[in-house]
């Protein structure tokens, strides 16, 4: 591959800011009389029950970083298709979360419960979450697609309510699920880290339909010219809707997880503010956010790039109540640089000094 084809192609940028992002970390280690290798050591460490689990930092990023993968599955195609952002993931994932651990705990009342034990099946938990995703993101769709309003506006609806539903679900109480049958999704199979592994999942089967079927031109003809699309005999609007439906499934996976690894219903704080970190991802992976063409594996990078961000801000000892000033820093400089004037500044100034060594060499 050429130098010109490398660097127009849609990942390099993505993967140079996470590369940037990584060796910050190899710098401040040898800074520190580290070997340089430390940020990415992964080794196997002994539980509290003398398990052996996979270690490290990269490891850390990987699997703090799934749910932000998942929900960027999601927001990816909802950004395509409709030209507009879901900001009600986070609190969909709360409500989720929260109708799953009540099912579980026993319709709220986990007071008088035994949070050891399971009141219900754990598969009717887990389908109920998944099942309250769809309908939210159903919603969703239905006032996006059907009613034509504004999806910022549309989804503000959940964004405000799901919370709230999900405090009323779990009587205004964090609901406990200590099962170990439940706490393995935000933990570990074996060695391994499970949200690294429901993340892949996610990723691969997304873009195995995405790659095998039509699914994905779809989108992106309904998100470059909705009326040209259905013109051409596309149900635009059943298209837009199936996206919406997807996000709101996809935070009902990242709910489940993100609830298991605190084995608890918290209602308040269970993707809170995680509807930014998702659109971030998607911007940072290279995607417009005016619809049309999308890149997914470059929204997964950008998710993973954001973890790595806040990973590095505490591996270089940044108080966390300060740590979003500087993510929020570190985020503004990799969107300005992957922003389309600043390439086009670029390769306009490569263009030029390449004719000028043309013309000297002439």
């Amino acid at each position: 591959m050429t130098k010109k084809k490398l660097t127009q192609n849609p990942l390099f940028l993505p993967l140079v800011c996470v590369v940037l992002v990584l060796a910050v970390n190899v710098v401040y280690d040898i800074a520190q009389g580290n070997a340089f290798y430390d940020f990415f050591r992964i080794t196997m460490q002994a539980s509290a029950s003398g398990e052996q689990l996979l270690s490290g930092r990269l490891v850390t990023i990987l699997n703090r970083g799934s749910e932000v993968a998942i929900l960027a599955i999601g927001m990816t195609l909802v950004v395509s298709a409709s030209a507009g952002t879901d900001i009600s993931v986070g609190s969909v994932m709360s409500l989720c979360a929260s109708f799953c651990c009540m099912l579980g705990a026993g319709f709220g009342v986990s007071a008088v419960n035994d949070p050891s034990e399971f009141a219900m099946p754990l598969i009717v938990g887990l389908i109920g979450a998944l099942v309250m995703g769809c309908v939210c993101g159903a919603f969703n769709g239905a006032l996006v697609a059907y009613l034509n309003i504004q999806p910022m506006v549309a989804t503000l609806i959940l964004w405000s309510a799901a919370r709230a539903i999900g405090l009323l679900l779990c009587n205004n109480l964090i609901v406990y699920v200590r099962v170990p049958q439940y706490q393995v999704f935000g933990g570990y199979i074996g060695f391994m880290p499970t949200p690294i592994i429901i993340a892949a999942i996610c990723i691969v089967v997304v873009s195995l339909v995405l790659k095998h079927t039509a699914m994905g031109m779809y989108i992106q003809s309904v998100g470059i010219n909705k009326k040209a699309s259905r013109i051409a005999g596309l149900n635009s609007k059943r298209i837009i809707f199936m996206c919406y439906l997807l996000c709101g499934l996809c935070a009902g996976i990242a709910g489940i997880v993100n609830s298991s690894r605190i084995s608890s219903a918290d209602a308040n704080n269970i993707g809170l503010n995680m509807e930014l970190d998702a659109i971030l991802a998607v911007a940072l992976g290279g995607n417009s956010l005016g619809g049309g063409k999308f890149n997914l594996a470059g929204s997964i990078i950008g998710a993973y790039t954001i973890q790595a961000i806040t990973t590095t801000m505490y591996n270089l000892g940044v108080s966390s109540a300060v740590a979003p000033v500087f993510k929020a820093v570190v985020v503004i400089v990799i969107v300005v640089i992957q922003a389309p004037p600043v390439k086009a500044w670029v390769r306009k100034h490569a263009a030029s000094r390449s004719t000028g060594k043309e013309a000297a060499h002439a």
